[in-house]
């Protein structure tokens, strides 16, 4: 018996702070097998020791442990103010799920998640956290705060993501972007989940919303959310099949077998440009697959929280 898959089906996201902190302690716990050996400890109340600052807060333990210099942190510092940013339109909800778990998401369940991870790791460093969930209307937004309280209501907001997917829903993401850019007043890390489904009319308006979100010097890292079974390998049999686009409603009938290879490489070719424009307009893309483990998601946040300073 998959006693661990047992128990993800009994708790599904009905306790969504234990499996980001599952996910959390799995990752800190292969971080000493890692270019990243002796972060670890960063995720324990600490942070790494700048030449010049006072000797008075070292922990003399901890560096009998990893001959590397620590200061412990206390409850009123707050070096970094993370913004998460999550897609909530319909075709974030495939594919259809009956029960979440950790080893059963679709995109919007894996973004929840993710995001319940990177949460997880503000809070053991003290940082600030704030969301924004947009889908046909912009849904809700907080800014951010790191105190027990507000942890405790996005988490509640993430989990209401998941249990309202939304039928045929058509979204303007850039128009959501745009108004998140305007509530941003201080210098943040932002962090979008998106499937970046839009028309190609829409792809200009949606770059120079990404470039809004970096106004005051805003870190903007993008998270292109896919499944890569279905949505890149378009791993179907080959039987006749209904496509159905889950914003519009309108359906096409074909072949799998016949479109395949054009799709993919037509998938291929619009990953390449979005993460070559990315690039142009110095917006972090990560390649995101919901069918593998949160490892990169965090190894970015450690990354990217270390050139934040």
């Amino acid at each position: 018996m998959n006693i661990e898959k047992e128990i993800n089906e009994i708790t599904g996201f009905k306790n969504l702070e234990l499996l980001a902190t599952q996910v959390v302690e799995g990752f800190i716990s292969g971080l000493h097998k890692s270019p990243f050996h002796g972060f670890s400890a960063e995720f324990a109340e600490h942070k790494i020791y700048n030449n010049g600052e006072s000797t008075k807060h070292i922990d003399w333990k901890l560096f009998a442990k990893t001959d590397k210099l620590y200061t412990k942190r206390y409850e009123e510092e707050t070096n970094l103010r993370c913004h998460i940013i999550i897609d909530n339109s319909s075709s974030m909800h495939y594919p259809e799920i009956k029960a979440f778990g950790i080893n059963s998401l679709n995109k919007i369940g894996f973004s929840v998640l993710a995001s319940a991870a990177i949460m997880n790791l503000l809070k053991r460093q003290r940082d600030a956290v704030g969301l924004s969930i947009y889908s046909d209307t912009y849904e809700f937004y907080a800014s951010e705060k790191g105190s027990e309280r507000h942890h405790q209501m996005i988490l509640g907001q993430l989990n209401n993501a998941i249990s309202n997917p939304k039928a045929q829903t058509q979204t303007k993401t850039y128009e959501y972007l745009h108004l998140i850019a305007e509530k941003l007043k201080r210098r943040s890390l932002v962090f979008l989940f998106t499937d970046m489904f839009q028309s190609d009319a829409d792809q200009e308006k949606m770059f120079s919303a990404l470039q809004h979100l970096k106004y005051n010097k805003h870190e903007l890292v993008l998270f292109h959310t896919y499944d890569k079974e279905k949505e890149v390998n378009f791993d179907f049999s080959n039987r006749p099949k209904r496509f159905v686009d889950v914003e519009t409603g309108e359906h096409v009938n074909i072949y799998a077998d016949n479109i395949k290879e054009d799709y993919e490489k037509a998938v291929e070719r619009y990953f390449n440009d979005l993460e070559l424009r990315c690039a142009q307009y110095q917006i972090k893309y990560v390649r995101t697959n919901i069918n593998e483990s949160f490892n990169k998601i965090l190894t970015t946040y450690l990354l990217e929280r270390q050139k934040f300073g």
